[in-house]
């Protein structure tokens, strides 16, 4: 294999793959939002406190971005998943049958640490093999997280009212530990070292008049807050429902609903990302987010809540994967591993402070309302950040032969 490796019919077929891999791989982020209902009344726990088995699951999924994203850089793809699968698979197990709590939420942070190892290292890895549609390679492998929050809760949907939540979640363990090894086979060659090498030739082609450090500082920080935001709707569309009285099956689907208009997103996003460059796409999907959030506000009926969270799904699918593409943009392709999993850590402790400060928000007031407000305001704070960034790198310039936008100084 040469150099034409990237974006070739192999680089494709490798996609493919990872989206599945992903799929399979990325049940931790949306199996314990299935179950926070179940789980806190089997434990006895109050709205913010089974909201803290959600943010430890974030909080694992967060350290586990940067250290597979760096055991990425070091010891390759096969070596991360098989381990991101081993703790994913066990943690589902020990959660399911776990006596209480606390124990479930160690057990939690150990999924988190599993799925992690699934989502930022994927998509850096899948970076390497695309050039000319990196964008939407990036994309197309960051919707495998919204396709497995589309596949596993209507899953566990169907198998906890029949075995209940502690069954259903040991299950889906299991099916994550005898899934997950073929796919890495298939995903056991890496880029040809000639093609890496001129991988590492061409990253890096664009600048900002500010220092890398300051760059990844600036991103993680918009990260944090564009995801406080986005995860109001995505980790509480089951309990708001159960508080209107439309029930957890409801909510279910909602969530599923708005997971998919995400993966279109997602995918939409990539192909504009290739055209306009990843901070123009993070600014216009953050807005769109923001617009989407004040949605809720004046309707909470059955089919109106249908509708705002497709909106919301649509809003914002294309926010994460600009972050993988911005760092590939502007930051050396030998450090993607590392410099994608710190941004995704970012984006996933404000997934964790957002499901906590909204569950908290709820308890203190008695609805969703003030917490809907708060995740504007952080959503505000997000498109100043890109603001700023998009100000120190000059003027976007649309390329139609390359479709990719130049950042002139």
């Amino acid at each position: 294999m040469s150099l034409t490796i990237h974006d070739s019919r192999a680089a494709w077929g490798r996609l493919g793959v990872t989206v599945l891999a992903g799929t399979v791989g990325n049940v931790g982020m949306w199996s314990v939002i299935v179950a926070l209902p179940m789980m806190a009344a089997d434990f006895g726990l109050e709205r913010a406190q089974s909201s803290a088995l959600f943010a430890a699951t974030m909080i694992g999924f967060a350290i586990g971005n940067v250290l597979t994203g760096r055991m990425l850089d070091r010891q390759g793809l096969v070596p991360t998943l098989l381990l991101a699968g081993l703790l994913t698979g066990l943690g589902h197990i020990v959660t399911g049958f776990a006596p209480n709590a606390w124990v479930a939420g160690g057990a939690q942070v150990a999924v988190g640490l599993g799925t992690a190892g699934c989502f930022a290292p994927l998509m850096a890895d899948i970076s390497h093999w695309f050039r000319r549609r990196r964008g939407i390679a990036v994309s197309i492998a960051a919707s495998a997280n919204y396709l497995a929050g589309i596949v596993w809760p209507l899953l566990l949907n169907l198998w906890i009212p029949v075995m209940g939540w502690g069954q259903a979640y040991a299950l889906t363990g299991v099916l994550v530990l005898a899934l997950l090894p073929g796919l890495i086979w298939v995903l056991r060659h890496p880029l040809p070292a000639e093609a890496r090498a001129g991988d590492a030739a061409t990253a890096g082609g664009r600048s900002l008049q500010i220092p890398q450090k300051t760059l990844l500082l600036m991103l993680s920080l918009a990260g944090v807050a564009c995801c406080v935001a986005m995860s109001m709707p995505q980790v509480h569309i089951v309990a708001l429902c159960m508080d209107l009285g439309f029930g957890p099956a409801v909510g279910a689907e909602m969530l599923s609903l708005m997971l998919a208009g995400g993966v279109v997103s997602r995918l939409i996003g990539g192909v504009i990302s290739d055209r306009i460059g990843g901070l123009a796409t993070l600014l216009l999907f953050g807005a769109l987010q923001m617009c989407a959030l004040f949605l809720y506000l004046p309707f909470d009926g059955l089919i109106s809540l249908y509708v705002v969270s497709l909106i919301f799904g649509l809003s914002q699918g294309g926010i994460v994967p600009a972050y993988a593409v911005i760092v590939r943009e502007y930051m050396p392709a030998s450090v993607a591993g590392a410099n994608v999993g710190i941004v995704m850590m970012a984006t996933i402790l404000g997934m964790a402070l957002g499901g906590w400060l909204s569950g908290a928000i709820h308890d203190w007031t008695g609805s969703y309302t003030a917490a809907f407000l708060n995740g504007i305001v952080w959503n505000a704070a997000n498109i100043g950040i890109v603001l700023w960034l998009l100000s120190r790198g000059g003027r976007l310039q649309f390329s139609p032969r390359s479709g990719k936008a130049a950042a002139s100084a």
